[in-house]
């Protein structure tokens, strides 16, 4: 049932409509990946960063340069990459986004196009359908017979 109000958008027009300040998907993807990188030393480089990211070396400074003007991280030309404590705050919550989410896929059995699948979806949920997925594979890892009853049950329904 459609509220009277509610407007719908592509998925690009969402993307516009959160504003200028809202991060892209690549914005989140490189402050996922450096964040990964950077977990244990602290920092990383560019072209690990590009290696990583399978992109060239002159794409990963452009968005390093986008990322250190919305203060994210610190980066000198030809040297370390380090996160804000901002930076941080988001890459993680990026990396465990990305792994609940593949989780979640594991756990139904949606893993054909895992990777793909998982990068698709995470730049487009909300926080709040993110902690209901994180709360439904917390219960699903808790609650074999629920997990059982529905690969039973998909099993069916996939097979009608």
């Amino acid at each position: 049932m459609n509220k009277k109000n509610e407007e719908f958008y592509t998925a690009r027009g969402y993307e516009i409509s959160a504003g200028e300040n809202a991060l892209t998907p690549s914005m989140e993807d490189y402050l996922e990946m450096i964040y990964r990188l950077s977990h244990d030393i602290g920092y990383t480089r560019v072209n690990e960063l590009a290696d990583k990211l399978n992109v060239q070396p002159p794409s990963v400074t452009k968005m390093i340069q986008k990322l250190n003007e919305k203060a994210l991280l610190n980066y000198e030309k030809y040297g370390m990459i380090h996160l804000t404590d901002e930076g941080k705050k988001l890459g993680k919550f990026f990396l465990e986004r990305h792994n609940t989410l593949k989780e979640f896929l594991n756990l139904i059995g949606a893993n054909d196009n895992l990777q793909k699948d998982v990068e698709t979806m995470e730049h487009y949920i909300s926080y709040n359908t993110f902690e209901v997925i994180s709360a439904l594979v917390s219960f699903m890892q808790e609650n074999h017979e629920f997990k059982n009853n529905f690969s039973i049950y998909k099993e069916k329904f996939l097979n009608r």
